[in-house]
């Protein structure tokens, strides 16, 4: 429509300047519907931008559903410490995680909280808390369509803390004595510029005001440039910040805890997206002065030492309360992340929190990354007298795949989300693990060095204040067999007398005599395999006791090694 508006232009042009056939008044029918189409069409545009975002997001949530949502979403690997006790471990982080799997959020503040949540345990009254929101943010799929939709073209390499730090920093400006001299500067400078242009009085007068510009420019240019590029990043994250607290602040709320969150997120009554829009509005404003036609005004009436005051005051006004509005956002948009996994798995349930541990008692548990259809489930209990499982069988029988299943569900129940059971009653615990030991060349580090060191950050862990849930996979593999069985009896029995509980895989049926010595407090679980027409098969059942057979060699010949 708009190129056969344009065309019917021409003709009218044609027929106006070149045949003298018609006035040249009939251009402005066109002209004005070409004025209304582009404003449609901008309009169309944005609007199919916002039915393909919908679009993308509903398909990644059927990705989740079908299980192929892996690389899909984001890693979080910047939002945790290569030395945490557990999260690489338990694939918290990277492609394929608890965190790609989980992760809705639209801003930076949102990812950090739900990683930190990942990363500890909450108190228990915190845990039943969250487990209320979740279940009432569980049905809001408008609520989460419309987030989702909100800055497709977000930045999120700002850091929050950057923000914050932003907020609260000393003021740039010592006296507001340069503003009252560009505003007199400013004022004579349009005023002169007016008298040259229209009355006739001459250049100087306007030559006297450049002289003043440049003077003033020259006193106020370092600080005038240092309060506008301090406002660049944490403004650009702000803008997204506003955008997601203008739509929760429309939402209504029941439980406590929501509405102890949205009460963050207000500022003396008025809402904390109006202070946001205000800085917005600044921002839009000050970029105005980029437009050719519009710079060499902005200079002459000292636009940027104008705005850098009025960023100086927004930033006294409101800085102190951004990282309250980070907060709210934050816990908002983990609580969402949760609610839209709790929605997406209806048959997970909320985990009972109990105060006294260590306790992990769980009926038909499974791995949360696992499609359901792929996912084998298997009663665990730890507590009370019994303190430990050793668990032994086959190689990719499951026993790993166990360890990670009491650890993230561990983690999940203790964060405040559904878990991958028919049942599961948990107490706070500290998590440590031994899952993926690696040795180091930078480091000068063996495997087996890795490991120990490892094993003496969970021993350290087990003296805090929470009981430890320790999860040792294939325990001190890398030596001999003499000195294993010395030292795996020694690290379990300390835990255990530390009042830590958790489960140890082995290969060496030497070391599981060690639940045997332990009585009541420790018992032998196992994996078995059997083959089927030449191949290895696995039911990945736990079963009580020793698993009596290996199938290692039978691994070797599959790979045509002649043993």
């Amino acid at each position: 429509m708009r190129l056969a508006v344009f065309v019917l232009a021409l003709v009218l042009a044609w027929l106006a300047f070149g045949m003298k056939l018609a006035s040249a008044w009939w251009l402005v029918a066109p002209a004005l519907g070409f004025a209304i189409l582009v404003v449609a069409h901008d309009y169309a545009l944005r609007a199919k931008a916002r039915a393909d975002a919908a679009v993308s997001y509903y398909e990644r949530c059927i990705a989740r559903l079908d299980g192929h949502w892996t690389g899909k979403g984001l890693a979080g690997l910047d939002l945790v410490s290569d030395s945490h006790s557990y999260a690489a471990d338990l694939d918290l982080f990277g492609e394929g995680s608890l965190f790609e799997l989980l992760c809705t959020a639209r801003t930076r503040a949102g990812e950090r909280t739900l990683a930190d949540w990942l990363l500890g345990s909450a108190e228990p009254e915190e845990i039943r808390a969250r487990q209320k929101a979740v279940d009432e943010l569980r049905p809001r799929l408008d609520l989460r369509e419309e987030l989702a939709l909100l800055g497709s073209d977000i930045r999120r390499g700002v850091l929050p803390e950057v923000i914050v730090q932003w907020g609260k920093g000393p003021a740039v400006f010592a006296t507001t004595t340069p503003l009252r001299v560009a505003h007199v500067i400013a004022a004579f400078s349009l005023a002169s510029l007016f008298g040259w242009a229209v009355l006739g009085t001459g250049p100087l007068p306007f030559a006297v005001a450049v002289i003043g510009v440049w003077a003033l420019n020259r006193v106020t240019q370092q600080d005038v440039r240092k309060a506008l590029k301090d406002v660049e990043e944490p403004g650009r994250e702000l803008h997204v910040l506003g955008d997601v607290l203008a739509r929760l602040e429309r939402e209504p709320f029941a439980c406590e805890r929501l509405q102890r969150v949205h009460g963050l997120m207000t500022e003396n009554g008025r809402p904390a997206s109006d202070c946001i829009r205000h800085l917005q509005r600044l921002l839009t404003w000050h970029e105005a002065r980029g437009n050719q036609l519009f710079a060499p005004l902005a200079i002459v009436t000292m636009w940027d030492v104008h705005f850098a005051y009025a960023f100086e005051r927004w930033r006294m006004t409101y800085g102190a309360h951004i990282a309250r509005w980070l907060e709210a956002v934050g816990d908002l948009e983990a609580l969402g992340a949760f609610a839209a996994y709790a929605y997406e798995h209806p048959a997970d349930p909320f985990p009972e929190i109990v105060q006294e541990g260590p306790r992990f008692e769980a009926v038909q548990a499974g791995h949360p990354l696992l499609s359901e259809s792929a996912c084998v489930a298997n009663d665990v209990t730890l507590g009370g007298e019994l303190r430990l499982l050793v668990v032994s069988g086959s190689n990719m029988s499951g026993k790993s795949t166990l360890l990670r299943t009491v650890g993230i569900n561990t983690v999940l129940a203790l964060a405040g989300a559904p878990v991958r059971a028919e049942k599961l009653t948990v107490s706070p615990m500290a998590i440590g693990a031994t899952l993926r030991i690696q040795d180091s060349i930078q480091a000068g580090s063996s495997r087996f060095y890795a490991e120990i060191s490892k094993i003496r950050q969970l021993v350290d862990l087990a003296t805090g204040p929470l009981p430890l849930l320790f999860l040792l996979d294939e325990i001190l593999h890398g030596t001999n067999s003499h000195d294993r069985k010395i030292g795996a009896d020694a690290i379990v029995r300390g835990l255990l007398e530390a009042g830590a509980a958790g489960l140890v895989t082995t290969h060496d049926l030497a070391l599981a005599k060690t639940a045997d010595d332990l009585g009541p407090r420790a018992a032998n679980v196992h994996f078995e395999d059997h083959l089927e027409e030449g191949k290895l098969v696995f039911d990945y059942r736990m079963r009580p006791g020793v698993v009596q057979k290996s199938n290692a060699l039978e691994l070797m010949r599959a790979v045509g090694l002649k043993v």
